[in-house]
């Protein structure tokens, strides 16, 4: 049943995408709709335990891929020309978000610290998906447009170290070790980093060559590799998944090319497939069980936490303030939060239902919000007239004016 549902409402997704693209509709809220509507709260046709095996297993693999992808457009050579402005979201907005939500759950919901530090992690990251008509808009400036796409595509990678240590230490064992964990990370970051690129370099001698045809498969067999190498080596999936992605976009540039498109449909479809299930976990009797302390804190993360976390990070920046304000709303919480509060249930840490609850509850107040607003902030942009032609350019990052 859950294949008719997904093939489903994909094909409606299909049908629909072309308007979707010129309206505030959503692929991403249809499979989110469609999974609640068919889920055990409504009409009961798919059903699923938080803490059932397929979710974990759907949400790990989708995540393996989403980061991969991401990893592909992050070489390290657009990690060091987006340093400015996208550094400044990443190394300052990202620990600021997290420290600021963390604080309001350990107050508002009462959390421990490890715990709200987990959800202050698991709710850092964003996602360009739900505000695709705005980093997708020419008249929208350039550089805000670099800004939002290159941090929502490495700023999943970067949180998961958090959520990963914040993970273990609310576990509440006294005699928690570090160690291990520092090593699966290690080791996960040697296998991204190694495999790929014995991979390319074999792939690049005179003796070994993929054909034209073969060419877009080439990535994903390294990706499957590195799947394979890091389960078998209980070494830590997601870093190892980010960390090859980042090095076959730095070490072989053609065949990351060559899988782009490829790569983005297996990688969206998986996230969409994630999201259907992620939304037939939500009930009534699931939202009736957040107190309204819960809700204020849903909605502070949103309104409050990356605003306030931006705004700090870009005094001094030559964002205008129209620039500004785009960036400091469209922090759209997304899939990276929605697996990350799955593999939370999953461990069964001390409050863990709850954890899930109030990022599931975030999660859905932000697709809604920021799925709804963002055609109308691209409109802003376009009707102000403001932004010069050069601005159009996605390699015009920092503002000096610069004609082409």
């Amino acid at each position: 049943m859950l294949l008719l549902a997904f093939a489903g409402t994909l094909f409606v997704a299909v049908l629909l995408s072309h308007r979707a693209n010129r309206t505030i509709l959503s692929t991403a809220v249809l499979f989110l709709v469609a999974g609640i509507v068919l889920g055990d709260g409504l009409i009961g046709a798919i059903s699923f335990d938080a803490e059932d095996e397929t979710v974990s297993v759907i949400a790990e693999i989708a995540l393996f891929a989403v980061l991969f992808t991401d990893g592909m457009r992050a070489g390290w050579s657009d990690l060091r020309a987006a340093w400015r402005l996208p550094g400044r979201a990443l190394l300052l907005g990202l620990p600021l978000t997290l420290a600021i939500t963390a604080v309001l759950a350990h107050y508002l919901v009462g959390l421990g610290w490890p715990q709200a530090l987990l959800i202050g992690a698991i709710l850092s990251p964003t996602d360009p998906v739900f505000a695709s008509a705005l980093v997708g808009n020419a008249r929208v400036p350039g550089r805000l447009r670099h800004l939002l796409n290159v941090e929502s595509g490495v700023n999943d990678g970067l949180a998961l170290p958090f959520v990963v240590i914040f993970l273990a230490l609310s576990q509440g064992s006294k005699d928690l070790e570090l160690g291990p964990l520092a090593g699966e990370l290690a080791l996960g970051l040697a296998i991204g980093v190694v495999l790929p690129w014995v991979a390319i370099s074999l792939e690049n001698t005179s003796f070994f060559r993929a054909s034209h045809a073969y060419e877009p498969l080439s990535a994903l067999a390294v990706g499957l590799l590195v799947f394979a190498a890091a389960s078998l080596t209980h070494a830590n999936l997601f870093i190892a998944s980010f960390a090859a992605g980042i090095t076959l976009a730095s070490v072989g540039p053609h065949q990351a090319e060559r899988f782009t498109e490829f790569g983005e449909l297996i990688s969206e479809l998986l996230k969409l497939g994630a999201l259907l299930v992620f939304g037939a976990l939500i009930t009534p009797m699931f939202v009736d069980e957040i107190d309204v302390w819960g809700w204020l804190l849903a909605v502070l993360a949103i309104v409050v936490a990356r605003p306030v976390a931006l705004w700090l990070s870009f005094l001094g920046s030559h964002l205008s303030m129209r620039e500004q304000a785009a960036a400091m709303w469209f922090g759209p919480k997304g899939f990276a939060s929605v697996v990350y509060g799955l593999l939370v249930v999953d461990s069964g840490i001390p409050d863990s239902d709850l954890i899930f609850h109030l990022v599931a509850l975030t999660v859905v107040i932000s697709i809604i919000l920021h799925s709804s607003t963002d055609v109308v902030v691209a409109r802003a942009f376009d009707e102000a007239g403001e932004t010069p032609q050069w601005q159009g350019s996605v390699a015009v990052e920092e503002g000096a004016p610069r004609r082409e």
